[in-house]
């Protein structure tokens, strides 16, 4: 047999003729590998979501999809997104938070899709597409109880869950179901009852309080202006020994204008503090103040004329929050020496009387009584509005005192009632800057030097060198240089104006050093009755008004 030799694995092995290839191959039995899969990285028909592909939708997905059928989006003017429910109230619901979309949306889908329950990294991702589509639109205003619309309607939110607000016009309010600006809600809001109209509304109120008629009167025609959202406000200030009931006469003013379940809050002790509470409530009370710290005056003040607090976002390096807003505030003090200089002008102070034992009456019976007049008072308060607001156009004064805005406003309640706030308004902030004066032992102290020398030139280091409290021994507040010192006459330049002493800070010394140079000067105070009603014909201020006939009057021979 002829064979041949086959050398395998280095060793000769003889190959049979009758089976020339030798053993079979291995594993020829088995299919091949991986030959049902697909290629890698084709497209796939119909998405992750697709029918045909067999394949349900995230929980994102459906997410989104439930939130778009129920809502539209969009982005506040200080860059916050919100939901507004297509069928329900004009609320902007922040999406994130307690109260917000995300929750909802989390029942929403339990209730649709057979208790299935989100997880927080579906929600999470369905949030940030819903505030990618509030993005998309333009920024539109939010407001906070208090709006207007663009033809000069007031609206005010009552706070209820089905949206009803009161729109305040010339001479006429009404109830409404759905207001016509958008409003958002906060923790620290309560629901306003629904007024009525009755004759006695504001006597009720007036019944409650200790203080005398004009005292009242301003309060009342301060709480109508609160409602005003595009002025500022002075802040009302009830001053009292004591047992007059300040805490509790600021809390029903507030409760009034804005009901809160907090509506006195204690002294913040920052300004992030201040800031948080601030955006939460248009209508705030601090309560019991006996010293107000620098940074607390001045961001009072801003407060007041409209604010801006910009800080950065959680959790990021370079998106920031920006919070602005304008407030109305209340605040309860003994004394009123405790105010600033700038701060002492922005306050409308009302005096409250000392309660007789026998016309006492327990918290909880006057809380009692209060509850009951409210909707009768909140009536009272909006007719004053609507008058206002049919009055005002035409309000004009001789000279624009400080808040020359709420002044107006004063004067047109005096023309639709009758009474006198606008005088008693001038002077009491006459007082309140005297008295804040006095609080202050170097504004005491230059008044005196002042008063001495009729008018008082030199430098800021001499007048630090010259001046000198009444009791020999300088507080820790006197200022301890030169700089610190310009810097606190500037700051008592209107208080000081107040009691005829002006300040100029202009002019600088003729030496070769050019120092500035501090002007003070006695000249007769500050008339505060100058800032009465005019005439119809002098309307230069006004641009409302048409201007007046140039035919009428002499030709300027100057």
């Amino acid at each position: 047999m002829n064979t041949d030799i086959q050398h395998v694995n280095g060793h000769p092995r003889p190959i049979d003729p009758a089976n020339p290839t030798g053993p079979p191959p291995v594993n020829t039995d088995r299919p091949g590998v991986n030959t049902g899969r697909p290629t890698v990285n084709t497209p796939r028909s119909g998405g992750k979501s697709g029918d045909e592909s067999g394949k349900k939708p995230s929980a994102a997905t459906r997410l989104v999809g439930l939130a778009r059928e129920r809502y539209t989006f969009v982005m506040s003017t200080d860059a916050r997104p919100y939901a507004v429910a297509i069928d329900g109230p004009n609320l902007a619901l922040p999406l994130r938070g307690k109260t917000g979309v995300r929750q909802r949306l989390a029942r929403l889908y339990a209730d649709t899709f057979d208790g299935d329950v989100a997880s927080q990294s579906a929600l999470a991702d369905a949030m940030t597409v819903l505030e990618g589509i509030a993005e998309d639109n333009d920024p539109v205003p939010v407001h906070l109880r208090v709006g207007s619309t663009s033809d000069g309607r007031i609206v005010v939110d009552l706070g209820t869950a089905d949206g009803r607000a009161v729109v305040v016009s010339a001479g006429r309010w009404e109830v409404v179901d759905r207001a016509p600006v958008l409003f958002r809600r906060s923790g620290a809001m309560a629901p306003m009852p629904v007024p009525v109209r009755t004759p006695d509304g504001l006597a009720r109120f007036h019944s409650m309080l200790n203080m005398d008629e004009s005292a009242f009167r301003q309060m009342a025609a301060w709480m109508a202006a609160a409602w005003l959202p595009d002025i500022p406000h002075p802040i009302l200030t009830c001053k009292g020994e004591q047992g007059t009931g300040k805490s509790m006469t600021a809390q029903m003013a507030i409760n009034l204008i804005d009901p809160s379940p907090a509506a006195r809050r204690s002294q913040p002790r920052d300004e992030k503090a201040w800031s948080r509470q601030a955006f939460t409530s248009w209508a705030l009370c601090l309560d019991n103040i006996s010293t107000i710290p620098r940074w607390l005056s001045d961001t009072l003040c801003k407060a007041v004329t409209g604010d801006g607090v910009v800080d950065r976002a959680l959790f990021t390096d370079d998106d920031v929050v920006v919070l602005s807003f304008r407030r109305v505030l209340a605040m309860t003090t003994i004394d009123a020496g405790a105010l600033a200089g700038d701060l002492a002008e922005r306050v409308l102070m009302v005096e409250l009387q000392l309660i007789d034992g026998n016309r006492r009456r327990s918290e909880e019976e006057l809380d009692a009584a209060f509850a009951e007049a409210r909707p009768a008072v909140l009536g009272g308060l909006l007719d004053l509005l609507a008058g206002v607001l049919e009055v005002l156009p035409s309000i004009r004064l001789d000279s624009m005192p400080r808040m020359a805005d709420f002044a107006r406003v004063l004067a047109a309640v005096d023309q639709v009632t009758g009474w006198q706030t606008l005088p008693d308004y001038l002077a009491a902030s006459s007082n309140v800057a005297s008295d804040a004066l006095e609080g202050d032992t170097f504004g005491t102290a230059l008044a005196a030097l002042v008063t001495r020398a009729g008018t008082w030139t030199g430098t800021a280091a001499q007048l630090l060198e010259q001046l000198q409290p009444a009791s020999g021994v300088r507080p820790p507040d006197w200022p301890k240089d030169p700089t610190r010192a310009s810097g606190r006459v500037k700051r008592l330049a209107p208080l000081l104006r107040s009691i005829g002493i002006t300040v100029d800070d202009t002019q600088r010394s003729k030496d070769p050093d050019r120092r500035r140079l501090l002007i003070l000067t006695r000249t007769q105070p500050e008339d505060t009755s100058a800032s009465a009603l005019s005439e119809p014909d002098q309307a230069s201020l006004w641009p409302e008004e048409p201007p007046p006939d140039p035919d009428n009057f002499p030709p300027d021979l100057h």
